[in-house]
């Protein structure tokens, strides 16, 4: 079956995009208001896009009614200042709840019961518990269509929780043992990470080309 994403509504697009590109990591987003209040929100429309310099690209959707700006999105493009913090299993909870239609004047942070740490360069703090945070500044930020606008940021810290680091050295990591979740189909639909497995990179081989040549 063929779906013309052109000729349908957003509902069915929407639909269509969150069920099959899947899992998508989460970026629990910290930002703080121009009068100093911090949000925290969870995104999975957040991946990287780049390491020169190192890029994290934002899908941040719109109010469905209004058409207005979330708080997130209005935080990051008053202030230009953002952390992306991504989310282990045992925070889950805690990022579900920073989901709620919660007004602008109140603080997620405080309404799930965060704990936060200072940023080292970047106005809002980061989540204490997140096995990894990005702070981050926006490098562009630009409304395609009426009911999205996406961020472009730049990492400019990286923080990465000490028992995870398996060699400071050459920089490796036990990422299995973050436990980091994903979203996938639907709604309230999410997936651990611990199922993988592993192949290596191939290297070109010429003579592939020769066999496919050979059988024809």
């Amino acid at each position: 079956m063929q779906f013309d994403m052109r000729a349908l509504p957003m509902v069915t697009r929407y639909k269509i995009v969150n069920s099959t590109i899947t899992p998508r990591p989460i970026a629990w987003i910290t930002s703080q208001s121009a009068e100093g209040i911090v949000n925290a929100a969870p995104y999975s429309f957040f991946n990287c896009v780049g390491t020169e310099p190192p890029l994290v690209a934002l899908g941040l959707l719109k109010e469905p009614v209004s058409r207005g700006l979330k708080n997130t999105a209005s935080n990051i493009i008053a202030t230009g200042e953002f952390v992306v913090n991504l989310v282990c299993e045992a925070d889950a909870e805690r990022m579900n709840l920073c989901s709620v239609d919660a007004p602008a004047d109140v603080s997620e942070i405080d309404y799930a019961g965060i704990q936060t740490a200072p940023s080292e360069l970047v106005a809002p703090p980061r989540i204490a518990t997140s096995p990894v945070s990005f702070e981050c500044r926006k490098v562009a930020a630009m409304d395609i269509g009426a009911m999205q606008t996406v961020v472009i940021g730049e990492i400019l810290m990286a923080h990465i929780r000490d028992e995870f680091i398996t060699d400071r050295e050459r920089v490796y990591f036990d990422t299995p043992a973050m436990k980091l979740i994903g979203r996938t189909h639907g709604s309230g639909w999410y997936v651990r990470n611990g199922d993988s497995f592993q192949m290596d990179r191939p290297r070109y081989d010429p003579s592939r080309m020769a066999k496919d040549r050979a059988a024809e």
